[in-house]
């Protein structure tokens, strides 16, 4: 038999130390050279390929490498810039015609050729794409970004037009291609498919966006001819939508699409994951590619099925090791589910994670502090890299004796963790089984409730605030370094945070904001804060994970069950509502967001933990109206993430979900106003499970889709308040006053006015006080002129 080829479909990007998020920031600030930041992901890059290829991988992934979102570099291969950034390119350069990164010296695409391919791409343009703004330049609105699949990593949405073409215009994955051969590795270039590129993208008129395949496929066939050139064997082409619930048109659309792009001088292996193929299985196994890779982790039920229907010629790769959480494999368990298809596969098996690892943190083994027995559980990218390997090893007659130590290992840990007293809580499940259907009701509907509020908060036509957080500062998290270090004294510490919180609210109250926040100064995260005060949860120092662009987030680890010991925010805001006559609502983060932003155990179903949660978050609800704060936000933007990728799945997880939210909000008295917030993610198709939350204020992104959102209200009477976010946070540009009246007036026309609240997209953390209360003021201006235009018209 010979040894099985391992592979994998992507490494994370970020650095152990998140190298590339500093750089990346430093040269956004104008401290670091393109240069310099070049050569940071050189550097990068260089030494995960070594990590892997010291694995003893068969192929490393190239292509994997972003400088902010790969969804975005394909863009820009493929030539799709959006209009609005071609002209800024243009004017920054002021030349009629520039050398581009494909090397070509044509002009440069006019403002009027919105169309045709953009052939002067380079870093900056990615920037402009992602942020609105390069280093230097002219402000531009960015793209829209979402949630890829059911993750929490961002994608930048790709924009279509009418006509539009493509062309090979940005070499950044050639380039790096060839890069990596020079090095010595045998290489696996990573692309998203052309099937998935276009489903994931937006119509920016009223058109089919799967008529511009015929456009697109010979933009493909460049990519993939120079990718040959650079000295690529495989190209591994990423279709996750094969395992969603696809029209017929598009899933017919796969057979002609691979019969164009098979003639190429590469082996392509088809990449499915997150879920099974279901009803897509006949259309993959019988594409023309040469391999096909599935999740065997997300859906082990579809491994038989389609080693039963799998042409003789092709290879299988299976997704046999964990790539979205990070507990350690069972090997041998993994072991026996593959040994028969070892032996039916022979040398056409290959192994891999089940999906990038980009999902999880880069090495474990940096972990010094974390309790040994719970560190044995897991596995971060660099172990999961290792478990490849060994498993491959132990299919072998004779099994290496490192694979042979692996796999003692991992007996020893699974039987660690299924003896671990740590785990389970009596009080915790004795609580769980005593919840009653009343628990997640509140005591009145929400007609008589608002009134209620209102009578109590007398807010005005269009109240204005903010999502909770306020920038975070040097000072702040230099402060709670030195607290967490020891080298600041808990009292000193407390004292700067509430300094802090007395600037935040005199800010808000200098500009007029209506409903104030505390600014959340005392927060690492909004998982991590909480996950910090709550038993069951574990954490990490280096565990970090990308989110988009250069935001990177270390998720809390879920080991056992969940529990509230002791109030979480309760002095916080006291001591802020005290500051102000006006209302300062508590800030907490929902139980689905806890769940799904965090690494979550997987010994028990994922409803059981989401229940254990929303119990503690009930006490602290409780806990804050007792305290005197009545206006208590939730946040969940988690809840469309969590959305099963099947829609026969939808039901029982909405269900569950929401019963999980309303169980931690429904303690609490009629005149409590409970406030949630969700962003980033396509909610228009799940607009009833929201208004099933019965929150009496939505606040929701809208206004980087552009208004997208509000177009859900034409056909669905939401009965709540909301706050349609007037402007995006995620861009340092200053939104003016006229377009936030503008998207308020549209959200007028589909929604009463008087249920309508004025408030940003997200949470202003990432943000600089200059820019924050510079956009601030914009939008309380655009409320006030939004109350004048309400005056003038009754």
């Amino acid at each position: 038999m010979h040894p099985i080829p391992t592979h994998n479909l992507g490494f994370p990007r970020i650095g152990a130390d998140r190298e590339l998020k500093r750089a990346l920031e430093a040269y956004w600030r104008g401290d670091l050279s393109r240069e310099a930041l070049e050569d940071t992901g050189r550097t990068l890059r260089r030494r995960h390929w070594q990590q892997q290829a010291d694995a003893g991988l068969s192929w490393i992934p190239t292509g994997d490498f972003a400088w902010y979102d790969q969804v975005l570099t394909l863009s820009a291969t493929l030539g799709n810039v959006p209009l609005r950034h071609r002209a800024e390119a243009l004017a920054e350069n002021n030349e009629p015609a520039a050398r581009s990164e494909c090397g070509c010296s044509e002009p440069i695409d006019t403002p009027e050729a919105p169309e045709g391919p953009c052939r002067q791409v380079d870093l900056d343009t990615l920037f402009r794409m992602a942020r609105g703004r390069a280093p230097s330049g002219t402000a531009s609105s960015a793209c829209e970004m979402t949630k890829w699949f059911d993750t929490n990593y961002h994608y930048l949405v790709p924009e279509f037009h009418p006509d539009q073409t493509f062309e090979l215009s940005y070499r950044q994955i050639i380039d790096e291609t060839r890069e990596a051969v020079a090095l010595g590795h045998r290489v696996k270039p990573v692309i998203l498919g052309p099937l998935s590129y276009l489903w994931l993208g937006k119509e920016k008129a009223d058109f089919d966006r799967l008529s511009l395949l015929d456009a697109l496929l010979p933009a493909y066939q460049q990519l993939l001819d120079a990718l040959a050139e650079a000295g690529a064997e495989w190209v591994q082409i990423d279709e996750p939508i094969l395992v969603l619930d696809l029209p017929l048109a598009w899933q017919q659309a796969f057979e002609p699409s691979y019969h164009r792009l098979q003639s190429r001088a590469v082996k392509v292996l088809l990449a499915t994951y997150f879920g099974a193929l279901g009803e897509n299985l006949s259309t993959a196994v019988q594409l023309p590619v040469a391999g096909l890779h599935i999740d065997a982790v997300r859906a082990p039920e579809q491994l038989l099925s389609v080693v039963d229907r799998l042409p003789v010629h092709k290879v299988l790769s299976v997704g046999a090791i964990d790539g979205r959480n990070i507990w350690r494999t069972d090997l041998q368990t993994a072991r026996e589910t593959l040994a028969d298809v070892a032996e039916r596969l022979g040398d056409r098996l290959w192994l891999a994670p089940s999906c990038s690892l980009l999902h999880v943190p880069v090495d474990l083994g940096r972990e010094q502090t974390l309790d040994p027995e719970l560190k044995s559980w897991l596995a971060f990218a660099l172990q999961k890299v290792d478990e490849v390997v060994a498993l491959a090893q132990l299919l072998a007659p004779a099994p290496a004796p490192s694979a042979l130590a692996a796999l003692k290992a991992s007996d020893q840990s699974v039987r660690s963790r299924r003896e671990s007293q740590r785990v389970h809580n009596p009080a915790v499940q004795e609580r769980l089984r005593a919840i009653s259907p009343t628990d997640s009701q509140r005591h009145s509907p929400f007609a008589k409730r608002i009134a209620q509020q209102q009578a109590l908060l007398q807010l005005p036509e269009f109240p204005t605030t903010t999502i909770g957080s306020f920038p975070q500062t040097d000072d702040i998290r230099q402060a709670r370094r030195a607290y967490k270090q020891g080298q600041m004294s808990e009292v000193a510490y407390r004292n700067r945070m509430r300094q802090a919180i007395a600037d935040a609210i005199v800010r808000q109250e200098q500009l007029g904001l209506d409903v104030l926040v505390h600014g959340e100064a005392e927060r690492n995260d909004m998982v991590e804060y909480f996950g910090e005060q709550l038993d069951g949860y574990a954490f990490t120092r280096f565990g970090w994970v990308q989110s988009y662009g250069s935001r990177c987030v270390k998720p809390p680890i879920i080991y056992g069950d969940v529990a509230r010991p002791h109030a979480m925010t309760t002095q916080w805001a006291r001591y802020a509502q005290s500051l102000s006559r006006k209302p300062v609502k508590g800030m907490l983060t929902g139980p689905i967001t806890m769940l799904f932003w965090s690494f979550v155990r997987n010994d028990q179903p994922r409803s059981v933990t989401a229940r254990q949660i929303a119990l503690a978050l009930r006490d602290e609800v409780n806990d804050l109206e007792a305290c005197g704060i009545q206006i208590i936000q939730i946040d969940e933007p988690a809840l469309r993430e969590g959305l099963p990728l099947k829609r026969k799945e939808w039901g029982e997880y909405l269900d569950w979900a929401v019963e999980a939210f309303r169980l931690s909000a429904s303690g609490v008295s009629d005149e409590t106003q409970i406030h949630t917030h969700m962003c980033y993610s396509e909610f228009n198709d799940i607009i009833d499970a929201i208004a099933a939350l019965d929150a009496d204020v939505i606040t929701i992104e809208t206004s980087r889709s552009q208004g997208e959102l509000l177009d859900a209200f034409e056909q669905f009477a939401y009965p709540n308040d909301i706050g349609p976010g007037v402007y995006d946070i995620h861009s340092p540009n200053v939104p003016p006053v006229e377009a936030m009246v503008n998207l308020m007036e549209q959200a007028a026309r589909r929604l009463p006015k008087e249920r309508l609240w004025v408030n940003p997209d997200c949470g202003l953390k990432t943000r600089g006080w200059a820019e924050t209360e510079a956009a601030l003021a914009n939008m309380v201006r655009a409320a006030r002129r939004l109350r004048e235009r309400s005056r003038e018209s009754a």
